[in-house]
């Protein structure tokens, strides 16, 4: 099962999110974040999801090709009195900004691809393709 701690991410990037949870609730948002680490198998599995097994697309990434299974992303959900607020695209794009004033990349932002409203990442200049070298998937 994917992971939701915060420790799984690497240091620069739980620091990230930590700063992003501090900074909605300064604005008055709570978030939850839901997935940081996931397996390639994970994300094989969220890749067939509305292709060849039942549900919506939610991803184009590949298991070994999203940045979830380098510990570089995690997903969030604004909440209201405790319950998430999957469809706020208003919600969403308020946090997508504070993540985005932090030096998180924000996927709801990504143009010509499939918008991840709840996923953000840290890349630091790497390309997917020098992470999967350095983690000798290339």
């Amino acid at each position: 099962m994917a992971s939701k701690s915060l420790k799984d991410l690497l240091p620069q990037v739980q620091l990230k999110a930590e700063e992003f949870i501090q900074l909605c609730a300064e604005n008055m948002i709570d978030v939850l974040i839901y997935c940081t680490l996931r397996s390639k198998e994970e994300q094989d599995v969220l890749y067939a999801q509305g292709r060849t097994i039942s549900g919506k697309i939610v991803t184009n990434a590949r298991g070994g090709y999203s940045w979830h299974n380098f510990g570089r992303a995690f997903d969030f959900v604004p909440l209201i009195a405790g319950k998430p607020q999957w469809d706020n695209s208003v919600l969403y794009s308020r946090c997508g900004r504070l993540a985005e004033e932090i030096g998180l990349e924000w996927a709801g932002r990504w143009a010509g691809k499939l918008k991840e409203t709840a996923h953000c990442q840290l890349r630091e200049g790497k390309s997917l393709e020098q992470e999967r070298k350095d983690h000798g998937m290339a």
